[in-house]
């Protein structure tokens, strides 16, 4: 924590190993440990990966065939690439690469599951540059005149001068290869520049590029930077030249640049390109019939890209199928918190969208959940799908707490069949299924007693005339893992969940985290933690999320650690005029459903509705 860190455009950079500074939660995949551990599902054995002393490693990145996985390790001097083995847990480094983490998008699987996409720090790149001691001249900001607004955020980090942006350049830099991960081949590919998003194509000979372009802005981050959009073949060769995108300094709150944006591959198709353009010039204060429209490019990118639909709200990304008719399509409100997901076939664009969720974006107790995804062969992921029928994960928020479910929706005629829901006395949410079939599930279990475990659930059984929003079916339930109480004093802490209302009539409730052998009444010093949040409506406001069947956790909740203070820290507390005992409360109304992914909302683990005066 104490490693010295450049703040260089929204981007943190430890100039020494050029890894990322901002890493939340601090580092390492087991910070107890210098292993990672592979578990056989099929009779829950385990594989211990010891890893060499020292070792700070990043989570696993699996290949879609489950043969390989690759992760970065941060070491003193680089971050490295390091490759294991899915069989035998066996890692090593490759080679003496050295990967730049500054911009994102550090390492990906190609199609073919055997290569690495990687951005590596440029060979010879010589020293950083030096500041200047005696200023080559004044600070100069221009204004054209024009109204605009900008989000306060956008200042964090900005660059402040000519030095800001020349180390901004040589940090930034990158040389992309592609690395054979069975052999450790090397083949670099295009020149080195400031390469901010990459992303493989499923057919595996295209590579979607984003590279920041000068001028820069000392007033925005590097994500609003002009950059030029191109697809290369697997030599780095411009394939397709798509958008050359200005700088977007003046973008509306909560808006979007104009010009072409989010640019993504149909994930069911080898080599075809969808992106958005606002209509609205980006703003959501424009009335105007139509906000967006969405074009899509084929490969070999030899004619004009198409406009296949026009959206009445903001696009909000697709989600795309096996088959390859079908999609859902997800659209943004962001006047009315609004969100509506149809049900698309994008190659006949003369049929109508059919409208299968329409809902508030704060809507909790009523959100349908999240579809299930599976990789492809080629690692692109798509929305399982048996027949008709699609599966949903939600967190099943209720007024007592969530309580996630498991559902098969038909997407014919919107009737949804409930396989699985989470008990009232602990919190287990689904994590995957097992397998080519639906018939076994994995789960993520834990309770106020119980660590987090992993669990197997099979052989379901019907169950007759259950209550509503209750699972159809019986589960016979096994832990696959064992993982122990880590931190049992922690056990003592009491936690309760408190419904309260406001003056104005909004229901609210929070989370309060309370000492050992507390007794009622007893008045103790309080940390509370709240965030200001906008909601469209008091009824969602109001609806609460959370659950009080976690496993209380110190890295989850840090402020809990003074519920119990450990004697040694008590005595400096108390020279310092802090009470030993103190209790912790935590805001429940959360909302931890995924937002539509173009929505730009500021979000805090722990937002409410209530702004503290």
């Amino acid at each position: 924590m104490a490693e010295p860190f450049l703040r260089l455009a929204g981007n943190r950079v430890e100039p020494r190993n050029r890894s990322n500074h901002s890493t939340p939660g601090g580092y390492g995949i087991a910070p107890c440990a210098n292993d990672y551990v592979l578990l056989k599902i099929s009779d829950a054995s385990e594989i211990h990966v010891p890893l060499p002393p020292g070792t700070c490693a990043g989570s696993p990145i699996w290949s879609a065939d489950g043969k390989r996985f690759a992760f970065e390790n941060t070491g003193v001097d680089s971050v490295e690439l390091w490759v294991g083995d899915g069989d035998n847990g066996e890692v090593h480094r490759v080679g003496d690469l050295r990967l730049n983490q500054m911009l994102g998008s550090t390492i990906q699987w190609m199609a073919d599951q055997k290569t690495l996409l990687v951005k590596l720090v440029p060979l010879k790149q010589g020293p950083p540059p030096s500041e200047e001691l005696v200023s080559i001249g004044p600070s100069i900001q221009e204004t054209s005149g024009e109204k605009g607004a900008s989000s306060t955020y956008e200042a964090r980090d900005v660059l402040k001068n000519q030095h800001d942006e020349d180390l901004f350049d040589y940090y930034s830099a990158s040389q992309l290869a592609l690395v054979d991960a069975t052999t450790g081949a090397v083949t670099a590919i295009g020149p080195v520049a400031a390469y901010a998003d990459l992303n493989a194509a499923p057919d595996g000979q295209h590579i979607l590029v984003e590279a920041i372009q000068r001028p820069y802005s000392r007033l925005v981050t590097s994500g609003r930077f002009p950059c030029d959009v191109n697809v290369w073949d697997r030599a780095g060769k411009i394939v397709y030249r798509v958008a050359q995108i200005p700088l977007a300094d003046r973008v509306p709150i909560h808006g979007v640049r104009t010009g072409p944006r989010e640019f993504d591959w149909r994930a069911n198709m080898p080599a075809t390109l969808v992106w958005a353009e606002a209509l609205d010039g980006g703003d959501w204060n424009v009335k105007v019939p139509e906000r967006d429209k969405v074009m899509m490019q084929t490969a070999p990118f030899t004619s004009r890209p198409k406009e296949i639909l026009r959206m009445e709200q903001r696009f909000a990304g697709f989600m795309w199928g096996e088959q390859t008719n079908f999609a859902l399509l997800t659209d943004f409100d962001e006047n009315r918190h609004w969100t509506r997901t149809f049900v698309a076939d994008v190659d006949h664009p003369a049929a109508h969208l059919r409208l299968l969720w329409d809902l508030s974006a704060d809507e909790h107790y009523k959100n349908p959940g999240y579809p299930v995804f599976k990789p492809l062969a080629n690692g692109a992921l798509v929305v399982r799908q048996e027949g008709d029928s699609i599966y949903l994960s939600g967190q099943g928020s209720s007024p007592d707490g969530d309580r996630p479910f498991l559902d098969r929706l038909d997407t014919q005629t919107g009737k949804s069949e409930r396989l699985f829901r989470c008990s009232k006395e602990a919190l287990e949410r689904f994590v995957g299924f097992v397998g080519g079939t639906s018939t076994k599930l994995l789960t993520w279990h834990q309770s106020p007693a119980d660590p987090p475990n992993l669990f197997l659930l099979t052989s379901a059984t019907a169950v007759p005339n259950v209550p509503a929003g209750e699972a159809a079916y019986a589960w016979a339930s096994q832990p696959l893992t064992h993982i122990p109480d880590p931190t049992p004093a922690v056990r003592a802490i009491r936690k309760q969940l408190f419904k309260y209302k406001r003056k104005d009539g909004l229901d609210l409730s929070f989370t309060i985290y309370l000492p050992p052998a507390y007794k009622e009444g007893t008045r103790v010093p309080t940390i509370l933690y709240a965030y200001p949040l906008d909601y469209a409506g008091a009824a969602e406001a109001g609806q609460v999320t959370g659950s009080q069947q976690t496993f209380t956790r110190l890295y989850d909740y840090r402020l809990v650690l003074l519920a119990d203070m450990p004697s040694s820290i008590t005595r400096r507390s108390q020279s310092l005029g802090i009470q030993k005992r103190l209790t912790t409360l935590t805001l429940s109304n959360s909302p931890l459903t995924p937002k539509p992914p173009l929505t730009r909302r500021l979000r805090s683990v722990w937002p409410t509705p209530i702004v503290s005066g």
